[in-house]
């Protein structure tokens, strides 16, 4: 069933919990290991009391953010990615999650 395939490859881990303070830069990190060539690695958000919304797709390399000042960086191996943001605000507090898409 493709149930069982999702359940096969356990796609992302990520920390529970980061915190900053207003204006200072925050790193947010993705593991996931066994990414495979064709997967796109997408970055959402969860903003309280909203729907999530996707904020970028990467597939290797460091991409500006268009909605919020800040970076998507993938490590050089794919195995990792770090949402970066270089000047949060209190508005900016929220739920961010990262998938892989083929």
């Amino acid at each position: 069933s493709s149930s069982a395939v999702a359940v096969g490859r356990a796609q992302v881990q990520q920390e529970p919990w980061a915190e900053t303070t207003e204006g200072i830069g925050i790193n947010i990190t993705c593991s996931h290991p066994n990414i495979q060539l064709n997967e796109f690695i997408q970055w959402y958000r969860h903003l309280p009391g909203r729907g999530p919304a996707f904020l970028m797709s990467v597939l290797r390399g460091s991409k500006a953010l268009t909605d919020l000042p800040g970076r998507l960086v993938v490590a050089a191996d794919r195995r990792s990615s770090a949402l970066w943001l270089t000047e949060p605000r209190l508005r900016d507090a929220a739920v961010y999650y990262c998938a892989l898409r083929a």
